[in-house]
């Protein structure tokens, strides 16, 4: 098998030039062609010798994944499927605001989490995604867009999967997010979401990065939430809200609370003083997520006049809470819809 070099720490690339016999500052033009000029091939990379790119090719890959589909919204939205080396596939979504666009991006093929609403854990879980898999999701939006003239400004770890019960290939990942030899961004423009693995998120705390976390709630009380999301049985709101806290205090960074409304499930008022009571003194900020309706699930979005009185209710308490706006609901935005639709093509269904 050939090295893949997405899947390198700087050190490594070092050790590998040094392998082939190289100078050592071969290694940087390595890395800085892969990670900053946008180079999809070795022979892009000009200033290395002929012969050192024969070398590579032979003996490693860059690690891009094949785009299967791409669908684009009217309002710019754009959904990609890639193809897995194993076959498998996984989806990211570029989302396009005025200050620059923003990557959702995948961490595992499939979910183990059965969030009852989700259309990504439809399929199950297929395995996780190792940190190049990820990467080569955002270096491939990265590359699109600066062709584009356009800038990745932000970046979202919101696909199909569940990043902290993938840890070590998000935490590897997530280095080489911040690491200033390849992706060079710092971990405030980068917002992971989680469903609420309460040991994972304190283990994220201890290591008082600036990254954004976003908790999915979707629900005020642990009787709606367990209906909704089977982690609430293992972690409900009493262990899962102190464990927010404490990532407040280890990282200074306010915690977001992300609240699907589902028509007659969690959208009354009655629901919107519960959440409020029990956020209210928390360093916090609510997003309100109209729903994105998935074929085959139950559930509907909430009426727009009854998401407006959600949020004036959460302010009425003083806590920060903003409607998102909807977003790619003509190609089914919601994570997974793509790679399930393409998935029942091939089976004929």
């Amino acid at each position: 098998m050939k090295i893949n070099l997405l899947a390198l720490t700087p050190a490594e690339v070092a050790a590998l030039v040094e392998r082939l016999g190289e100078p050592a500052y071969r290694a940087t033009q390595i890395l800085d062609w892969l990670w900053h000029k946008g180079a999809v091939s070795f022979a892009q990379m000009s200033n290395l010798p002929m012969s050192l790119r024969q070398k590579l090719e032979q003996q490693a890959e860059i690690g891009f994944l094949e785009v299967l589909a791409k669908q684009k919204s009217v309002d710019g939205t754009e959904k990609i499927l890639f193809a897995l080396a194993d076959g498998q596939t996984v989806e990211t979504v570029i989302l396009p605001y005025d200050i620059g666009e923003s990557a959702c991006i995948s961490t595992q093929v499939g979910c183990r989490m059965g969030c009852a609403f989700c259309a990504s854990g439809q399929p199950g879980f297929i395995r996780n995604l190792t940190a190049a898999e990820i990467m080569a999701q955002v270096l491939y939006v990265r590359n699109l867009l600066q062709r584009r003239g356009r800038k990745l400004k932000n970046m979202v770890l919101m696909g199909t999967g569940e990043p902290l019960d993938n840890w070590d290939a998000t935490i590897a990942f997530l280095e080489a997010v911040k690491d200033p030899q390849r992706l060079a961004m710092s971990l405030r423009h980068i917002t992971l979401s989680t469903c609420g693995l309460v040991p994972k998120i304190l283990a994220l705390a201890e290591k008082g990065w600036p990254l954004n976390l976003a908790v999915s709630l979707h629900a005020p009380n642990n009787k709606i939430r367990s209906r909704l999301m089977p982690i609430n049985k293992k972690y409900p709101l009493e262990k899962l809200l102190p464990a927010c806290d404490q990532y407040v205090t280890k990282t200074g960074r306010r915690v977001t609370y992300e609240y699907i409304l589902l028509a007659g499930i969690n959208d009354e008022i009655r629901h919107a003083h519960e959440l409020a009571q029990k956020l209210s003194g928390r360093i916090c900020h609510v997003n309100l997520i109209p729903f994105n309706a998935v074929p085959g699930l139950q559930w509907q979005p909430s009426p727009k006049e009854k998401v407006v009185a959600f949020c004036h209710v959460l302010k009425s308490y003083g806590i920060n809470a903003t409607i998102r706006r909807k977003m790619g609901a003509d190609i089914a935005a919601a994570c997974g819809q793509l790679r399930n639709i393409c998935r029942d093509r091939m089976r004929g269904e």
